[in-house]
């Protein structure tokens, strides 16, 4: 049967990362995490590269996830405009080092585990389903000093023990779970994606993809984990999506935009089949990239696939192999791309392509044959108050309403999508850039990118269109 609509318990809402929202960045006995070393300013893209070995906050920097929206304590009334909205689930993450503030630590921290609680009883309490992220670009600061972060196998039990400890204590209280975010992230920005300080001697591509077999390899142990804990739990994958384009029929340029779609799918294509590609196991004999797998590894990432892919689409992107093509980059975005002269792009660079999601959702469930689910999708946008306190973001309504629609194109090819959590529904601390000027929401926060303002809340106007979006299950986006 053609399925022509949304379906009728698609979970549409809002989605955030502890690191963007919380603050209180040591607060009841939280650890250093890495998102907590990332200042504003010039200093912190060669941090998020692994450039740059630090392990404390400098006095002479600003950290704008210190204090961030101050969620830990306004939560509740943050909540309680996602409940206005109509929102049937909220994304967001955990913060490791709340739980286990050195990542090593014996027991865990009841402060922080009491504070999750909390916020799950919240969304509870309006009938909200969370779907929660173990591992959203936090990794705690301890585990990056002592152990080498994610090149060290040992990290992998620290993550099994973390995952362990949050499936037992929440299982009643949470059913849909993401093991990474944005997996794929690590070979872009190494120390955001697996907290990777690069040593000048060391081969960085070897480095990288041990750290991602770790990963893997912890991404199979917490759904193995999360289905014996829970038995009904939805555990899934993420990915940071958006095909790529050749930019012209030349075979060489369909062939190099396979290639980059491949260095993403390598990561999913090991969570949701459960082995290597073909294509990998060449490019690492290729490159002398040698992982040190052990024993029961295969045996883990065959029999613990997840059950759905969830995935971040922003913009496709577009490549070539022509040197003067090259030469036209887009600004601002983490994956390289040309500029598409059939788009549009958004203030930060990033190309507006809302017919990529539904050709990205429908290259995804070709390839997976598993639930997709879109955890992230948004615009960030310079919002201005007009004269009577007002944001009139009909920009933002523009790139939300076409892509939903596209959304439901792809439902109609009969891709099965069983939610779609929006990027930022309040506005939140840039994960690129540290600032708060580039906002995603449909909730104003009165912070600028200094951190001055009183962080008080105000709708835009894209929250009663939001509203509207979810009252009519998707039918009614003008």
């Amino acid at each position: 049967m053609m399925i022509n609509k949304f379906p009728k318990d698609f979970l549409w809402g809002g989605a955030i990362a502890a690191n963007q929202v919380e603050g209180a960045y040591l607060k009841d006995g939280k650890g250093l995490t890495t998102v907590d070393l990332l200042p504003t300013g010039e200093n912190r893209f060669p941090i998020m590269l692994g450039k740059v070995e630090n392990y404390t906050p400098q006095e002479n920097e600003f950290y704008p996830s210190h204090e961030a929206i101050d969620f830990y304590h306004r939560y509740k009334e943050d909540i309680a405009l996602f409940a206005e909205m109509g929102f049937k689930s909220f994304r967001l993450s955990i913060s490791w080092a709340r739980i286990f503030p050195n990542g090593d630590d014996k027991e865990p921290n009841e402060a922080g585990l009491q504070y999750y609680d909390d916020v799950f009883d919240e969304l509870n309490k309006y009938g909200i389903e969370p779907v929660v992220t173990l591992a959203h670009f936090d990794v705690p600061v301890h585990l990056v000093k002592e152990y080498g972060s994610w090149k060290n196998r040992k990290v992998v039990d620290f993550f099994e023990k973390y995952a362990k400890t949050v499936f037992t204590r929440y299982k009643n209280k949470v059913k849909y779970w993401l093991t990474f975010n944005e997996i794929n992230m690590l070979l872009h920005l190494p120390y955001v994606g697996a907290g990777l300080i690069f040593k000048e001697d060391e081969d960085k591509q070897q480095v990288m993809y041990q750290a991602a077999h770790h990963q893997l390899v912890a991404s199979a142990l917490a759904v193995k984990a999360g289905h014996e804990i829970i038995p009904d739990a939805q555990i899934g994958c993420m990915l940071a999506a958006g095909m790529t384009y050749p930019y012209s029929c030349n075979p060489d340029d369909i062939q190099k935009a396979m290639d980059q779609d491949r260095e993403s799918f390598f990561f999913i294509d090991v969570q949701s089949r459960g082995e290597y590609p073909g294509y990998a196991k060449r490019f690492f004999e290729e490159n002398d990239i040698e992982l040190a797998i052990e024993p029961n590894d295969e045996e883990l990432l065959k029999k613990y696939t997840v059950d759905y892919i969830g995935f971040s689409y922003y913009s496709s992107r577009a490549t070539s192999t022509d040197p003067e093509v090259l030469k036209d980059q887009t600004a601002g975005n983490v994956f390289d791309s040309i500029t598409n002269p059939y788009l549009e792009a958004s203030e930060w660079g990033w190309t507006i392509d809302p017919k990529g999601f539904r050709i990205t959702a429908n290259q995804l469930y070709d390839r997976y044959q598993k639930p997709l689910f879109v955890v992230e999708n948004g615009l960030g946008a310079v919002d201005q108050l007009n004269e009577d306190h007002e944001i009139k973001d009909d920009y933002r309504i523009a790139y939300l309403r076409e892509h939903i629609k596209q959304m439901g194109e792809a439902l109609k090819d009969g891709v099965e999508i069983i939610g779609y959590t929006s990027w930022g529904p309040i506005d939140i601390v840039s994960a690129s850039t540290g600032e708060m000027k580039k906002r995603y929401g449909y909730i104003y926060v009165d912070r600028d990118n200094d951190g001055k303002g009183t962080l008080s809340r105000s709708k835009k106007q894209s929250f009663d269109w939001y509203k509207q979006v979810i009252e009519s299950n998707g039918e009614n986006v003008e």
